[in-house]
């Protein structure tokens, strides 16, 4: 008898694919980190905000590496990375031309409600990228959605701070450092560190969150939902943010993953269900969970 979880994953087989990516371009930026776009057309075209590709790094490192997806378009996706150990590494010294692995998309992406437009985008670290995903899907499905994006890094941000244009009016004026990429989408976002960088909100995201939440009126508060992604502690702060506020919040998890496709149950978490807790494995029931199902304690 096939059960409800085979059922799924025979769904998914169509939309995952391995393919011969060819790297067409790669960024440098402090703190070892790397934006690399990648010309994988069918895994571009069946991407979501939230799934990420399962990559290899270089010939010597056969082992594959989970990467979020920070942008899919045209032919192409794009990934973000920080150098963590020598398959990394080795994955950061490719160069224009070269061909890598692409296993992908997978995993559960965000959702985001239409009753609630206005989605705070809460990123840290490495878990940047769905956020922009997230944004870039928004503005595409029209001026009804209003996000706004809150991202976080200790490291010097992967892009070049400028100051916005757009309003933040519940912010100090000299906190006015933004991601340009998402300026010129006309998507508000504001940064936020623990090491001093010019502009930025000196604290956690949550932090400059819950600033920004503090303001806003209960008829406010019902159109909003909370994206996060980054470290568990950090998500762990926006899950009880978000019910502090009675505000719905879906998580993606960071996990060690060797398979990715769900065979090896090496990702699992504690995840809370109708029938009571259960494992869940991250890369295949996940990345994405509803932030209120999550055991943190686990």
């Amino acid at each position: 008898m096939i059960t409800a979880a085979q059922r799924e994953a025979q769904q998914n087989r169509d939309t995952l694919f391995v393919e011969d990516g060819e790297i067409i371009t790669v960024e440098s930026f402090p703190g070892e980190q790397f934006i690399m776009r990648v010309r994988a057309p069918q895994c571009a075209a069946a991407a979501k905000p939230g799934t990420f590709v399962h990559i290899s790094c270089h010939a010597l490192r056969p082992m594959r590496r989970p990467m979020s997806i920070m942008r899919a378009e045209d032919d192409w996706i794009e990934i973000l990375f920080k150098v963590v150990g020598d398959g990394l590494r080795l994955l950061s010294q490719n160069v224009v031309g070269d061909s890598i692995s692409v296993l992908g998309p997978i995993g559960k992406p965000f959702v985001p409600s239409p009753e609630r437009p206005n989605v705070v985008l809460i990123g840290g670290g490495v878990g940047i990228p769905p956020m922009v995903f997230v944004a870039d899907y928004l503005r595409h499905q029209g001026s009804h959605w209003k996000p706004l994006a809150i991202l976080g890094s200790e490291l010097p941000f992967p892009f070049d701070l400028m100051r916005s244009n757009l309003e933040t009016p519940w912010l100090d004026a000299d906190i006015n450092r933004c991601m340009p990429l998402l300026e010129g989408w006309g998507v508000p976002s504001r940064l936020a560190t623990l090491s001093g960088f010019e502009g930025c909100y000196d604290g956690y995201v949550t932090d400059l969150a819950d600033r920004w939440l503090s303001t806003l009126s209960a008829d406010e508060l019902s159109k909003i939902e909370v994206f996060a992604c980054g470290p568990t502690p950090m998500l762990k702060a926006a899950a009880a943010l978000s019910a502090r506020y009675e505000l719905p919040c879906q998580v993606s998890l960071e996990e060690y993953m060797a398979c990715a496709v769900g065979g090896c149950a090496g990702c699992t978490v504690r995840i809370e269900t109708p029938d009571g807790p259960a494992m869940k494995r991250v890369c295949v029931d996940g990345p994405v969970f509803d932030a209120t199902t999550v055991v943190w304690d686990a």
